[in-house]
């Protein structure tokens, strides 16, 4: 089996669809992908309708979505499976976090055009369409002006990371609370991207071990921002605190570098996280057309 337990589509910052994300992972050879665009549900039941429409192969979606989460100021992602979206707090919480996405984005956008940077507003909804608008937008609108070569460039102090001058705090989760939140949802959680230095700060492995103490289910190993020898690292965290390792693509679209299936799930990490959800299962495909 080929999973992929990390993906966004135009629900977020992707730029498929989600009808084209399961379309897309169904002609790519993909068993599983879950979707899980930033702080929303928005996609899931369009990805369910291109489900049921019939695909080249048969494909079994897992919902979900990638929280943010801040601890001490330093920003992280949590990964959330299977939960029953209608869970009044977990609910709250993600309407809080997205409600702020808007005043943010246009803060930065502001903050950039005070140092002289060509980017305006109109330009960055245009990108972002029905997306919840997020930073890669942003990013996307400074590669259009040819100011930066890749969304990796723009997320650096220089132009809209962190401690930068257009950089603007959002409302994120605590990942302590996340982690309530989406098990009393009946989901599962797993720390996305935990080592991805090239994104900025990253978190103590003792922070790692307080999440797993508090509940934490798993931690993303395999990923395009973690080399050989962090990745064995992380699996060597997984294994002493028995946390179930997985891999993903983070696939964007067109968005980043990284292919669907690019990383992918160990079968029975995935069969582990389905038995431990009460809050949703996967969903899957009639038989494909072949």
């Amino acid at each position: 089996m080929r999973i992929d337990l990390h993906t966004h589509s135009t629900a977020s910052d992707g730029t498929d669809t989600p009808e084209e994300l399961i379309r897309n992972a169904s002609a790519t050879g993909l068993d599983v992908v879950a979707l899980t665009d930033h702080d929303t549900v928005g996609g899931h039941a369009k990805a369910v309708k291109a489900l049921r429409e019939g695909l080249e192969r048969p494909l079994t979606l897992v919902t979900g979505a990638e929280l943010s989460c801040r601890l001490n100021g330093i920003s992280l992602h949590m990964l959330a499976y299977l939960f029953d979206p209608q869970e009044p707090e977990l609910f709250r919480e993600r309407e809080l976090v997205r409600d702020d996405r808007v005043p943010r984005a246009k803060a930065i956008v502001e903050k950039l055009r005070q140092r002289g940077v060509p980017v305006n507003w109109d330009q960055v909804a245009r990108i972002a369409g029905d997306g919840a608008v997020g930073r890669p937008h942003i990013a996307t609108a400074l590669m259009e002006k040819g100011l930066v070569g890749s969304i990796g460039e723009a997320f650096t102090p220089e132009w809209i990371g962190p401690g930068g001058p257009a950089y603007v705090e959002k409302h994120e989760l605590d990942p302590f609370e996340a982690i309530r939140l989406v098990k009393h949802a009946g989901g599962v959680t797993v720390f996305a991207h935990p080592a991805a230095v090239k994104r900025g700060v990253t978190v103590s492995d003792d922070i790692i071990a307080e999440l797993a103490a508090r509940g934490l289910d798993g931690i993303e190993v395999d990923h395009m921002d973690h080399d050989a020898p962090t990745r064995a690292r992380m699996r060597t965290i997984a294994a002493e605190l028995g946390l179930l390792p997985t891999g993903s693509s983070d696939y964007h679209g067109s968005r980043k570098t990284c292919r669907l299936g690019e990383h992918t799930t160990d079968p029975e990490v995935y069969e582990e996280i389905v038995s431990r959800a009460t809050g949703a299962a996967p969903l899957s495909s009639a038989a494909g057309r072949v």
